[in-house]
């Protein structure tokens, strides 16, 4: 099982605060079957700021530790990005990680009760440098809780969207984990990660999301999720099904 979306390393943000945090997230990722991390600190947020070579070297020395360890965990380096009016100068100036090696998928972060007004510009022009936004955990931004539609501009677009797995099995309360579900249902997203900060409140829940989602949905979109994550990670096209526009009536329950 392959995790996009992880705050693992120490010390960084306001994930694991050392490496002991590290090494109990990596325990329990591995005890939950995740084999594979994109370790994605958060970079421009206001508060952080971990541009590209540092978490380079940061993923290298967590790696070697758990080596050492001998805990069968397998790390890539990334960032979980803010969008700002400054994205496209950050990436020419080589601060920028994307998901894959081949600079393709990038993992972008509105934030928590704003989608900018310059997003759609910003996503055009990553889009016609053949880059790919990822939009993370929409389920938990206000303005989809609101009125999930809103994202369809965006998918487009050609945007694809990641789902939290602790929202989606209620971990961050019922009005999102309704939010993720209806996103699910009407293929407003294209995959799930953990989002993991610690082994406490903000755990993995990737097993436990997966099982869900087969049990509502089944296997096929189980299927489909772990199978875009594969592709975003080794950089090849992911193919996504379409969206369904969700009706007034739906997302009104959510007022």
């Amino acid at each position: 099982m392959i995790d996009l979306h992880c705050h693992i390393l120490p010390g960084i943000d306001d994930g694991a605060k050392n490496l002991e945090d590290s090494i109990n997230m990596a325990k329990v990722a591995v005890d939950s079957g995740i084999t594979h991390i994109l370790c994605t600190p958060h970079h421009n947020n206001g508060t952080y700021r971990n541009p590209k070579y540092d978490v380079i070297q940061q993923v290298a020395a967590l790696q070697k530790e758990l080596d050492s360890r001998e805990i069968a965990l397998t790390l890539f380096e990334g960032q979980e990005v803010r969008i700002t009016g400054e994205l496209l100068e950050d990436i020419e100036q080589d601060n920028i990680l994307f998901a894959d090696i081949d600079d393709q998928y990038l993992l972008i972060e509105f934030p928590s009760n704003d989608v900018p007004a310059f997003t759609e510009k910003i996503f055009f022009e990553l889009l016609s440098r053949e880059i790919t936004p990822v939009i993370v955990h929409p389920e938990r931004n206000s303005v989809f809780i609101d009125e999930p539609n809103k994202i369809i501009p965006f998918l487009e677009m050609g945007v694809l969207s990641q789902m939290t797995a602790p929202s989606y099995v209620g971990t961050f309360g019922k009005k999102i984990q309704k939010t993720a579900k209806i996103m699910l249902e009407h293929n407003l997203v294209h995959m799930v990660a953990s989002d993991a900060h610690n082994v406490d409140k903000r755990s993995f829940y990737m097993k436990e999301a997966y099982e869900l989602m087969g049990k509502e949905f089944g296997s096929d979109k189980v299927e489909s999720f772990q199978l875009v994550t594969k592709d975003i990670i080794n950089g090849d096209s992911a193919i996504v099904p379409n969206f369904v526009e969700v009706k007034k009536s739906r997302f009104n329950l959510f007022r």
